[in-house]
C-alpha cells in the first residue's frame, strides 16, 4: 500500500497541491492555474500528475473558497425557506446593525428571496413544549410552492427548535419524501443553539451553497473513483478539522473559511516544530491578507463570526481576519489628494503592470519591482519582462508621482508605507484589541507576498522575530496534510447555572460524544486516536455576550464552572462580578480523531553551504536609500549559514526580504527564522 497523500489548495490565481509520502518523508510541491470556469479541473490535473497513481493514495484532502466565495458573489442556489407562521422575515429584520456605522446608507439582500420564504402553523415555547401542533397538510402544500417556484434547496427553521426539534424533524422527513433534489437544511440539526435569526442565518447559508458544493465535490470524487481512487474524498473545515465529502455535502457551512483555516493549522503545527508555541500567522497574497493569532499551537476559534453585513455564521471556525490587502492590491489618488491602496485589486487577469497582461494600474507587486525587492523574470505566466521594470515605473509615476509631486521611487516607496500601515492594523485587530502582546508573539509570514513584507511589519509592531515557512506558497495545502478530523456539537440551555442538573448536563455531554464518535467511525479514515473535549459557555445575567471555559464530563460541576467562569472574566476584564447570577447559555463539545502526524525533518536541511562562491547582489531600496544587497537562492542555503541584512531571498513560490540590520538563519527543521532589528527596543 502507498503511503502518498496529497493535499489541495484551491485559490484565485492559483491551485496548489503538495504529495507527501508519510513513511519516506518524499514530497512534491505542485502549482497549477486555477481553472475559474470549473475549478475542479486544475485540481484533478494536479492530482492526476502527482509522484503515486491515484489508485495507491492514502488519502486526498481538499481545502475549498468554494461556499465562502458563493456566498460574497451572491452565486449560490435559489432556495426556499418553511418557517413559524409570523417569522417569515427572520432573515431580514436581523439585529440593530447598520450597513455603514455613519449615516442611514446601505442595503442588504437576504440569501432567500421574501417570495420565497413560507410559513406554516406550528408553535412551540422557550422550553421546547408544543403550544401548537405543527400542520402536516401545510408542510405539503409550501414545498409544493417552493418546488414550483424553483426553489433547488430547502430551509427548515422553527422557532424554539432549540429547545426541541420535534417539529423540525417531523417537517424534515415530510421533506425527505416530497422534496426532489433531497437538499434540505434543518436548522436544528446545523446549529442547535439559541438566537433564531443566527441560527436561520447559518441554516441558510448551508442550503445556499449546498448545490453547488455537492456537484463540484461529485465531480471529483467521481474522477477520482474513475481512477481507482477508494476512499472518501477528505474536506477542509473552517474549525481547521476534515470531514469526508458525503459529509461535507450534507453540512457545507461547515466549510465556510476552509482555507484560510488549513493555513492556520500549518502554521501552528510549524511553530511548535520551531519552538515558536505563540504566533501571528499572516498569509498575504494577491488580492487578501488574512491574521490569526496561534496561541499555545493552537489556532483561536470564534463562533461570532459574520461572513458580509447581516449573514452570521454560527458554527466554530478559526478566528481568521481578512482585508483587502495583497500584492495585486492597486494604489490611487482619490479624490482628497490621499494615496491609497487596495481593496480592489488587480487579481490574475489583467494582473499588476510589471506582469504585462494588460494591466495599468499600478499595484504593490509594481511597487516592490521598482525599488528592487522582487525579480518578476522568476514569476510564472509573466510576460515581457525586459519592459516590466519600465512600465512599472511609468505607471507609478503617472499614476502616483506625478499627482503627489513626488518621484517615482519616493512614490513607490509610499505605496508600501501605505499598504504596510493596513497590514499593520489588521494585525492590531487580531492582537493588541484582543488583550494580546504582539512582542510575545512570532510572526508567521507565508503566502506569496506574506515574507515580502514581514521584516517590515515585524518592526512596525516590535515584534522580535519572523518565521518563514520552507514553502511559504503551499502552507494551506499542507494544512489540510495535517489537519485532523473533527466535528464540534452545541445545545442551548440558557439557565442559571445554579439550576443546572449535574445528571442532565452529563446526560447531553456523553450524547454529544458519542455521536462525534460515531460520525468518526462511519468516515472510516484511519486515526491515531479519537479525544473529547467538553466546554460550557457562559454570561452573567443581562449580558448577552458569552466566555466560554472547559468543563468536566462525567462529573459536571456548577460550582467548578463558576469558579472557572469567574477566573476567566476576572483575566480578561480585571474585575469580580460577586453579586451578579452566571448563566449557563450552552454546552458544547469537540471530538477530534488525531491522524498520524507528520515526519518533524519533512524540511531540513542537513547540508553545509560551498563557501568561496560569491553571491549575486542587487540594489535595493530601503529607508531613502540604495543598498547592495545579496541574493539567496533558498535551496541552496545551508543550516550553518548565517545571513544579514540587507538581503532578498529568493524561492518559486515567494521572496523574502531581510531588512538592513536584520539576520536570518535556517533552523533544524527548514524553517527561516528571522531576528528583526527593532527600532524602539
Amino acid at each position: 500500500m502507498s503511503h502518498w497523500q496529497t493535499g489541495v489548495d484551491v485559490g484565485g490565481t492559483n491551485t496548489d497541491l503538495l504529495s507527501l509520502n508519510r513513511e519516506t518523508g518524499e514530497y512534491k510541491v505542485d502549482k497549477l492555474s486555477t481553472t475559474t470556469t470549473d475549478q475542479s479541473l486544475a485540481v484533478i490535473q494536479g492530482i492526476e500528475s502527482g509522484p503515486s497513481p491515484v489508485a495507491e493514495l492514502a488519502a486526498v484532502v481538499h481545502g475549498t473558497t468554494i461556499a465562502t466565495n458563493a456566498v460574497l458573489e451572491r452565486k449560490g442556489a435559489r432556495c426556499g425557506l418553511i418557517t413559524t407562521r409570523g417569522f417569515r422575515d427572520i432573515l431580514e429584520l436581523g439585529r440593530r446593525t447598520r450597513p455603514n456605522n455613519y449615516g442611514m446608507t446601505g442595503s442588504f439582500e437576504p440569501l432567500i428571496d421574501r417570495d420565497l420564504r413560507l410559513e406554516v402553523s406550528e408553535r412551540l415555547d422557550a422550553r421546547g413544549r408544543v403550544l401548537l401542533p405543527l400542520d402536516e397538510d401545510e408542510v405539503l402544500v409550501a414545498l409544493k410552492t417552493l418546488h414550483e417556484l424553483g426553489a433547488e434547496a430547502v430551509v427548515i427553521h422553527f422557532l424554539h427548535a432549540y429547545a426541541n426539534p420535534v417539529h423540525e424533524q417531523r417537517a424534515a422527513e415530510i421533506a425527505r419524501a416530497n422534496w426532489p433534489t433531497g437538499f434540505i437544511s434543518i436548522s436544528s440539526d446545523i446549529l442547535r443553539e439559541v438566537r433564531e435569526f443566527e441560527r436561520g442565518s447559518t441554516a441558510a447559508v448551508n442550503a445556499y451553497v449546498q448545490p453547488i458544493l455537492s456537484s463540484y465535490l461529485s465531480r471529483i470524487s467521481d474522477r477520482l473513483q474513475e481512477v481507482g481512487f477508494g476512499h472518501d474524498l477528505l474536506v477542509m473545515q473552517g474549525n481547521g478539522g476534515t470531514l469526508t465529502a458525503p459529509a461535507a455535502t450534507r453540512q457545507p457551512v461547515q466549510t465556510v473559511m476552509s482555507g484560510p483555516a488549513a493555513g492556520a493549522v500549518a502554521a501552528a503545527h510549524i511553530g511548535h516544530q520551531s519552538g515558536f508555541d505563540n504566533v501571528i500567522a499572516c498569509d498575504m497574497g494577491g488580492t487578501s491578507f488574512d491574521v490569526s493569532v496561534i496561541v499555545g499551537a493552537t489556532p483561536s476559534l470564534s463562533a461570532e463570526k459574520d461572513l458580509a453585513y447581516g449573514i452570521p455564521v454560527r458554527v466554530p471556525m478559526v478566528d481568521i481576519h481578512t482585508i483587502g490587502a495583497g500584492g495585486g492590491s492597486i494604489a490611487r489618488v482619490d479624490s482628497a489628494g490621499l494615496l491609497r491602496v487596495g481593496p480592489e485589486s488587480a487579481g490574475a487577469q489583467p494582473g499588476p503592470v510589471c506582469y504585462g497582461r494588460g494591466g495599468t494600474k499600478p499595484t504593490v507587486t509594481d511597487a516592490n519591482l521598482v525599488l528592487g525587492r522582487i525579480d518578476v523574470s522568476g514569476f510564472s505566466g509573466v510576460e515581457q519582462t525586459k519592459k516590466a521594470l519600465s512600465n512599472a515605473q511609468e505607471a507609478i509615476k503617472q499614476e502616483i508621482g506625478d499627482p503627489l509631486g513626488l518621484a517615482t521611487v519616493d512614490a513607490a516607496a509610499a505605496i508600501l508605507a501605505v499598504s504596510c500601515n493596513q497590514l499593520a492594523s489588521a494585525i492590531r485587530l487580531v492582537s493588541i484589541e484582543k488583550g494580546h502582546d504582539p512582542r510575545d508573539f512570532a510572526l508567521f509570514a507565508f503566502g506569496g507576498a506574506g515574507p515580502l513584507h514581514a521584516v517590515t511589519l515585524a518592526a512596525e509592531l516590535a515584534i522580535p522575530q519572523v518565521l518563514v515557512p520552507r514553502f511559504p506558497g503551499i502552507t494551506s495545502a499542507l494544512g489540510c496534510l495535517i489537519s485532523d478530523l473533527r466535528h464540534d456539537y452545541v445545545e442551548t440551555l440558557w439557565r442559571p447555572l445554579a439550576d443546572i442538573d449535574q445528571d442532565i448536563a452529563d446526560q447531553i455531554l456523553k450524547h454529544q460524544g458519542e455521536t462525534g464518535q460515531r460520525a468518526i467511525v462511519d468516515e472510516s479514515v484511519p486515526v491515531d486516536e479519537v479525544e473529547i473535549f467538553h466546554e460550557a459557555d457562559l454570561m452573567y445575567r443581562g449580558q448577552s455576550h458569552v466566555f466560554r471555559v472547559a468543563v468536566q464530563s462525567p462529573g459536571f460541576s456548577s460550582d467548578a464552572v463558576a469558579e472557572s467562569f469567574a477566573d476567566r472574566y476576572r483575566e480578561r476584564f480585571d474585575i469580580i462580578l460577586e453579586d451578579m447570577t452566571p448563566v449557563l447559555a450552552s454546552l458544547r463539545t469537540t471530538v477530534i480523531g488525531r491522524r498520524h502526524d507528520l515526519t518533524h525533518s519533512l524540511f531540513s536541511t542537513s547540508y553545509s553551504t560551498a563557501t568561496g562562491e560569491t553571491l549575486p547582489t542587487r540594489m535595493v531600496y530601503f529607508n531613502g536609500e540604495w543598498l547592495t544587497s545579496n541574493v539567496y537562492d533558498r535551496t541552496q542555503i545551508g543550516s550553518d549559514t548565517r545571513i544579514e541584512g540587507p538581503a532578498i531571498i529568493q524561492q518559486v513560490d515567494s521572496t523574502c526580504v531581510i531588512d538592513p540590520g536584520s539576520t536570518a538563519k535556517i533552523d533544524s527543521v527548514g524553517n527561516l527564522i528571522i531576528d528583526v532589528m527593532l527600532h524602539n527596543k
